[in-house]
């Protein structure tokens, strides 16, 4: 009996290492199945995105064409249509109307910004730029004088930047940018070209301070497309940046002090925060009028091997008579209704639902806030408590800056001689 028990288990034997090797089998093909059907979605998904995001080559044929049939013409344009010695190379796109590349242009590299698809007027959810026309190249139209070309520039500026800006200056500058030969005259393409891009912010704010140290130089230009200047080595202004799926599994608070190991030496700290309380006095009430600063973060700033701080993205700086308008056409419920990019914020007229036109905080206060930790780590113990005095005053300013004046240009000369005083005899100064 024994004896064929033993038999019989020997003969299951076979029947369940085939069912098991089975089972395997199909648990094996399952699997596989579901990873080259995963990977083929997100293939699919990254392609669509990246297709949908970079069309640099779309851009370039369209500008070309217009080029070669004489609509348009700029300093950029031989180069890109003609002899290539400007191409387009690294997708930055992060809005498919708002094609961004890095390039070279001969020795010079540069950022490459294109214009493709309508952007709606003052959509406060996107960028704030006015609406593109279906024909963005069809003004002014043939046989518009210069003086005429000079009036419209001067009504559009007018609404751009208000009317306490010196209007007939930046007039003036506008045409010099336009004039890239430097013959003394503005041909009918350079001017259809200006047209284009004084629609752009970005653009209009590369031309009020192109003189500045701390914003990128305009290098050139061709219709809507531009090049401005790359020497940004060290971005973001301060931490480090890790894959997505490691973010989500880090507390905001251990973020924060991992940010703060991955900055330089504090006179260094000093020296770059020096330079973004210079750039908020370039943008407060400056000869061609006043800017706010409306995304005030790290990933806006870096700084180059001196330490000089860097804009990396103007898109959200934007002129106040611009915003103040916007503001006036928008409808709210809440306050959070009332917000445009992450920092610049008005209140809600809950008897009319409109936003209000002045900002809750000047660009002075948001650069305290983005600088406080940044600067109080690592401070020297003997201005340690001043300097922490100093900035939470500052973050306390309230209302538009225009309201306190005196105020804000106070706290701001302060702030910077603190600073100065403690650095002028490094050789970080």
């Amino acid at each position: 009996m024994a004896r064929g028990l033993f038999s019989w288990v020997w003969l299951r034997k076979p029947i369940y290492i085939q069912a098991r090797f089975s089972y395997l089998h199909m648990k094996y093909l399952f699997f596989s199945w579901l990873a080259v059907f995963v990977g083929s979605w997100v293939v699919y998904v990254e392609y669509s995105s990246y297709s949908e995001l970079c069309r640099g080559h779309e851009c370039k044929n369209s500008i070309c064409d217009k080029y070669r049939k004489g609509v348009i013409d700029g300093s950029a344009c031989r180069s890109l249509c003609e002899k290539d010695t400007l191409y387009l190379g690294k997708c930055l796109s992060a809005k498919p109307n708002n094609q961004v590349y890095s390039g070279g242009w001969g020795d010079l590299e540069g950022v490459i910004k294109c214009q493709m698809e309508e952007v709606p007027h003052y959509n406060l959810g996107a960028e704030m730029e006015h609406r593109k026309e279906a024909s963005p190249f069809n003004k002014p139209t043939k046989g518009t004088s210069v003086e005429k070309f000079k009036e419209m520039v001067l009504s559009h500026l007018k609404t751009k930047v208000g009317e306490q800006a010196n209007l007939p200056d930046l007039v003036s500058l506008v045409f010099s940018v336009a004039d890239y030969n430097k013959d003394g005259l503005i041909s009918l393409p350079e001017a259809r070209s200006m047209w284009a891009l004084l629609q752009l912010n970005e653009f209009l704010l590369a031309i009020v301070l192109q003189d500045r140290e701390h914003t990128p130089r305009l290098l050139g230009f061709c219709g809507d497309m531009y090049v401005m200047e790359k020497k940004v080595p060290y971005a973001p202004l301060y931490g480090i940046s890790l894959p997505w799926v490691v973010e989500l599994w880090i507390p905001a608070g251990v973020r924060r002090s991992m940010d703060q190991w991955f900055t330089p030496s504090w006179p260094r700290k000093a020296k770059i925060s020096i330079g973004l309380l210079e750039l908020v006095e370039d943008v407060f009430h400056g000869t061609f009028g006043s800017f706010l600063m409306c995304d005030v973060s790290a990933d806006g700033f870096g700084y180059n091997d001196r330490h000089d701080l860097k804009v990396m993205d103007t898109r959200h700086i934007v002129p106040e008579a611009t915003f103040q308008k916007a503001m006036r056409e928008r409808r709210c419920d809440t306050e959070e209704d009332c917000l445009y990019g992450a920092d610049c914020r008005t209140s809600c007229d809950l008897t009319k639902h409109r936003c209000t036109p002045e900002v809750t905080q000047p660009n002075l206060a948001k650069a305290c806030g983005a600088l406080k930790d940044y600067l109080l780590n690592g401070a020297p113990s003997d201005i340690q408590e001043e300097l922490e005095k100093q900035l939470y005053a500052c973050i306390a300013l309230k209302g538009s800056a225009e309201q306190m004046e005196m105020e804000h240009s106070l706290i701001l000369n302060n702030l910077k001689s603190l600073l100065w005083k403690k650095i002028s005899h490094t050789k970080d100064s």
